[in-house]
């Protein structure tokens, strides 16, 4: 169990939140983690990138010249990959690069990420009801006041989107608005500084602790 100080609106400690997480062993941590890396990354490719062979390009059907007597290489087609506007050797076709993890692998590796972010993480009073109005300017000078450095990369971790919240934030360089439901490896290890609120870091031991 871990327990972490919580700051309020002005960056003054205001009590302190608990988290308790089963995480994997200090010897497959690494390993479970990029495996859950690798598979959100590939996950998130398309697979639509295409190319035409020599089969598919268009044209290509009469023989360029004839076979001997000219001195050339012989060539068959004009549509060859070895010929300016021909088909692509190897070139790629539609695909999946959809990779599988178990169920009970991804969760484990979630817990472990999050839990290897402790020392960036900061933990804050809810602060909804102190915007009133989207107010970039405020919310920015609480992350100042948080200890967040300028320039950084920041995760802001909420229990439930607010719709305040979304447009005070999202005009901040190089800020990241999640829920906490929808947590990925792939922000947790990107962002340099996480902020996440109390309630937050309730909804995550209630969703991902087992």
């Amino acid at each position: 169990m871990v327990d972490c100080v919580v700051k309020d609106w002005q960056g003054q400690e205001s009590g302190t939140a608990s988290l308790d997480l089963k995480v994997a062993s200090e010897a497959t941590a690494a390993h479970i983690v990029h495996r859950a890396l690798t598979r959100q990354l590939a996950n998130s490719r398309q697979g639509t990138a295409s190319t035409k062979t020599r089969a598919e390009v268009s044209g290509g059907g009469r023989k360029p010249w004839r076979q001997k007597g000219t001195g050339r290489a012989r060539a068959g087609s004009s549509r060859s990959p070895l010929w300016r506007g021909g088909g692509v050797t190897f070139g790629p076709k539609p695909r999946d690069y959809s990779v599988k993890l178990n169920r009970k692998e991804r969760r484990l590796a979630l817990r472990t990420a999050f839990h290897s972010r402790l020392d960036d993480l900061i933990v804050v009073q809810d602060f909804a009801d102190q915007l009133p109005r989207p107010k970039t300017k405020e919310f920015a000078k609480a992350l100042t006041g948080w200890g967040v450095e300028p320039r950084s990369k920041v995760l802001l971790i909420v229990a439930e989107r607010d719709e305040t919240v979304y447009l005070s934030v999202r005009n901040i360089d190089n800020l990241r608005l999640i829920s906490a439901s929808n947590l990925n490896v792939f922000d947790l290890l990107a962002a340099d500084t996480i902020v996440a609120t109390a309630s937050a870091l309730t909804k995550i031991q209630e969703v991902y602790g087992d």
